[in-house]
């Protein structure tokens, strides 16, 4: 009997969907017919390449109503935020098609009397894109739509937990008429993930998870020489001074926090507030939490669904009463949340004040809905804790004085400074990480330069 792996439900800890797991002789074959897919599909122009691409992206919108609700089943999210995600989609790769023959024509270094010199951006070849849960479409295409842009081929291993999420990219692109092989999806155990991205056949690796993993990556990509980017996540903060416009910082930070049940990268989960602003920003906090909705992601009218599972909810849980016991407080009674229940991926949302940096929940990753408030009196020490994280992935500030956080955030160590906002990426813009949230970036114009490889041409032109 093959292997198979299971999608557990958050929602009810049912069997959702099971896959047959991809064996070695599966990956070789996947390599096989990708590398013989690809020189094809590089030589073709690419006014043809992103055209069949826009028609994949209109063949997903259009089942974006089946599409919602299984995102909700596999992970959680509330059937009232699930449709989001596919426009956040669509936003993204229309964006990447959009800017492709600018970002992608080649560079003209100046002219030389009798030569031609320019460099160009030619595709990599093999890509796989190993894709996470909290996002699976807005994480996924991130990689996926710009590597198929720029002429390589791409490989999808997408979580055990939304592996439907990878079977929709295959049914939306080969109605648009994609090539065979240009993009295929595997299953495959951590081993075995190991071994595609160890292969010598795969050009670059596109990961997107925890810290441990993108280890993983590194050390399996070593013995192939293939490069990768890398998103690992964050601990991501967010300062108000007390120039805010406090009911705005108020509203953007308790969302940034726990929106999607705080498993996001860039949700934020520490928040600095400037003394004269302090009270007022943790008493409006803690008032618009005790609005939050939680229970079944089915139901339209919950706002806060459970997070991925039991185990997620009790390491939270336990984090949590790790700060109590260093001298926190819990803002939050879980007894206003009757759905919220031990054993089960069920969470209250929490606000803890009275917390400091000796402190795992202040220091640590909290992939859930559990976040610290901290009050600082300057703009130095604001800054002081704000780097003092392993991370750096994102950071937020909000003032009325936008040159002083221009400033402030130029000393940040972070991949994206925000101002008055936060938990949003915009396409237009490189997505990065320093320090334990990665490496490299993806979108933007900069994005393509990740999935591609400098060609120079130097012709001596003779008469």
């Amino acid at each position: 009997m093959p292997a198979m792996q299971q999608t557990i439900s958050p929602v009810d800890g049912r069997v959702y969907v099971e896959h047959t797991l991809h064996d070695a002789a599966g990956i070789s074959r996947a390599l096989d017919r990708a590398h013989a897919a690809q020189r094809d599909w590089a030589h073709r122009p690419l006014a043809e390449r992103t055209a069949l691409l826009g028609r994949a992206i209109d063949a997903f919108v259009a089942k974006a109503d089946e599409i919602a609700p299984e995102i909700s089943w596999q992970m959680g999210r509330p059937v009232r935020h699930a449709p989001g995600e596919v426009r956040g989609f669509e936003e993204r790769a229309r964006h990447m098609l959009s800017i492709a023959a600018a970002a992608l024509a080649p560079v003209e270094p100046g002219q030389k009397p009798g030569f031609v010199r320019q460099v160009k951006r030619v595709p990599l070849g093999v890509v796989a894109v190993v894709a996470p849960w909290n996002y699976p479409y807005l994480t996924a295409v991130n990689a996926v739509w710009p590597a198929l842009i720029a002429g390589n081929v791409v490989i999808l291993k997408h979580s055990h937990q939304t592996p439907l999420c990878a079977d929709r990219f295959a049914e939306a692109l080969a109605s648009a008429g994609l090539p065979a092989g240009v993009f295929q999806v595997l299953c495959l155990s951590h081993a075995d993930t190991s071994r595609l991205m160890a292969d010598p056949r795969v050009a670059n690796v596109c990961f997107t998870g925890s810290v441990s993993g993108g280890r993983a990556v590194v050390a399996a990509t070593a013995h192939g020489f293939a490069t990768a980017g890398l998103e690992l996540g964050g601990k991501d903060p967010a300062y108000v001074r007390a120039d805010a416009d406090l009911p705005h910082a108020i509203d953007s930070l308790t969302d940034g926090a726990f929106f999607n049940a705080g498993q996001s990268c860039c949700g934020i989960k520490r928040i600095y507030v400037e003394a004269p602003a302090y009270q007022a920003f943790v008493d409006g906090v803690v008032e618009l939490t005790h609005r939050y909705q939680l229970g079944s992601p089915l139901d339209p009218e919950t706002t806060l669904g459970p997070v991925v599972r039991p185990s997620a909810a009790a390491a939270l849980r336990a984090q949590v009463h790790d700060a109590v016991g260093r001298g926190a407080r819990q803002l939050i009674d879980e007894r206003r949340f009757p759905a919220s229940r031990p054993g089960t991926a069920y969470l209250a949302p929490q606000v803890l004040v009275d917390v400091d940096h000796a402190m795992p929940v202040m220091r640590e990753e909290s992939f859930g809905p559990v976040v610290g408030i901290m009050q600082v009196t300057s703009d130095e020490e604001a800054v002081r804790l704000m780097n003092d994280s392993a991370f750096g992935l994102t950071a937020a500030i909000y003032s009325r004085d936008a040159e002083l956080a221009e400033a402030l955030g130029d000393r940040l160590e972070t991949g994206t400074v925000f101002l008055n906002r936060c938990d949003y990426l915009d396409p237009a813009l490189a997505w990065a990480g320093v320090k334990n949230s990665g490496r490299g970036c993806t979108l933007s114009r900069v994005g393509f330069e990740q999935l591609t490889r400098p060609k120079s041409h130097h012709f001596r032109i003779k008469t």
